[in-house]
């Protein structure tokens, strides 16, 4: 199983869920149409490291944070 946090205003529990792949896991989160949105501009961290191809191989144990844009000053 993987870990999925969802960080900073996305407002989502963290889930379990069983998937090999980040493209896997992004076609079960796009089923949630309110996620579906934050997707789309948000980051995706595994183990704590910014990755940006949906190719990358997850086992069980990982951490998947999403990480939703943010504007500072």
């Amino acid at each position: 199983m993987v870990r999925v946090e969802f960080l900073g205003p996305i407002g989502k529990e963290p889930m379990e869920i069983d998937v090999k792949t980040l493209k896997e896991l992004k076609e079960i989160l796009n089923k949630d149409e309110n996620l579906k949105e934050w997707l789309k501009n948000s980051a995706v961290a595994v183990n704590e490291k910014i990755v940006s191809s949906l190719d990358v191989k997850l086992k069980d144990g990982d951490r998947v944070a999403i990480l939703p844009p943010v504007c500072g000053g």
